[in-house]
């Protein structure tokens, strides 16, 4: 995607075959656009947990690439493979990619070659959701009043920040945009690490989509004003019962969506599909952040990036960083397959699972 007059996805070698990993720090946005290399996979083992590097698909293909680091540092396979896990539990994405570099690795395959294929898949995977995803877009623009926009309402960054190119939940509004069709973004600020604010509305004006920021609460009152025409969310996890875990705050939006009658899609590439889960609810791990992220709001001040603090000194804090939204919410589900309801049975046929698997 488009920074500035350039175009980049999120990950790239910094030379053909190197071990060192180029990625755009998204600790530094909006204010900053800076290339880290994460030379070691110490390095990228820690810009995974530091959210250097976030989001369900791009974690995975960093971890991907984390492995092919391992194996040029000569590092036993497992011990590569138990570093990356401990970093985020949520994302089902970063145990699929290990688990194939190592398969990769135990047929002898090329590891470089496997960690850019991985890559080049995740952008291949979250253009075909563009390509679905769109059609819901225009058949909702068809029958609105010409001129209106088609409104959408989106929470956390699924956009190609969060993967190798496109995203998921936006695909189908650059997509939309693309073709000329009138849209609209509401965009959640998506406290506490707020990649709405930060990540989402950065990248959509990078591509002059139009879009405005709101607070995380305001989403149930824009749906009960006719506002919201369609929520778009991602997802780091979802269960082959089609139960979505996503950034804290997504199921509350799909309560307000269920209450309006605003239909409320989850899009997301296969990888992100945990077939070994059946209870979303029960069984999604849920990742607990440090209180700090709480505590505390990183912003620009003068010129320079400033921490300032929230709370009053020693308050206890519980940070939760996902939720799980039931498939009885979730309208349907956006993959690189089409669009399916949001049941196992569904979710089965699209990728052709037989019901023993």
């Amino acid at each position: 995607m488009r920074v500035g007059n350039k175009d980049f996805r999120t990950l790239w070698p910094k030379e053909q075959r190197s071990p060192i990993l180029q990625v755009i720090d998204q600790r530094q946005l909006p204010h900053d656009f800076v290339i880290e290399d994460l030379p070691t996979i110490e390095d990228t083992a820690r810009a995974i947990a530091e959210m250097h590097v976030r989001g369900a698909g791009l974690i995975g293909a960093t971890a991907a690439y984390g492995m092919y680091q391992a194996h040029c540092q000569n590092m036993d396979p497992s011990q590569a493979e138990n570093l990356l896990q401990q970093t985020r539990p949520t994302a089902v994405n970063l145990r699929w990619a290990v688990e194939r570099m190592l398969g990769a690795q135990a047929e002898g395959k090329d590891l470089f070659d496997e960690a850019m294929t991985i890559a080049d898949e995740d952008a291949e995977w979250c253009r075909k959701i563009g390509e679905h995803g769109v059609t819901l877009i225009r058949e909702i623009a068809s029958n609105k009043n010409k001129g209106d926009p088609v409104n959408i309402l989106t929470h956390c960054n699924a956009g190609w920040l969060a993967f190798v190119d496109f995203g998921s939940a936006t695909a189908p509004i650059y997509k939309a945009h693309d073709e000329g069709i009138n849209v609209h973004v509401w965009v959640d600020e998506t406290r506490p690490r707020n990649q709405g604010s930060q990540l989402t509305m950065w990248e959509l004006m990078q591509e002059n989509v139009p879009c405005t920021l709101i607070t995380d609460n305001a989403g149930g009152h824009l749906m009960q004003q006719g506002m919201v025409d369609l929520c778009l969310v991602g997802s780091d996890r979802t269960s082959r019962s089609g139960d979505v875990g996503n950034k804290i705050g997504t199921y509350l939006k799909a309560l307000a969506a269920w209450d309006n009658d605003v239909p409320f899609y989850a899009a997301l590439p296969s990888s992100t599909i945990d077939w070994t889960i059946s209870d979303g609810v029960n069984e999604i791990p849920i990742e607990e952040r440090h209180g700090a992220e709480i505590l505390h709001v990183r912003g620009l001040l003068d010129g320079n990036i400033v921490e300032s603090m929230l709370a009053p000194e020693g308050a206890n804090t519980a940070n939760y960083a996902f939720d799980v939204t039931p498939s009885r919410l979730v309208t349907g589900i956006i993959t690189e397959r089409g669009i399916c309801a949001a049941s196992e049975r569904a979710l089965r046929k699209q990728f052709d699972k037989p019901a023993t698997s």
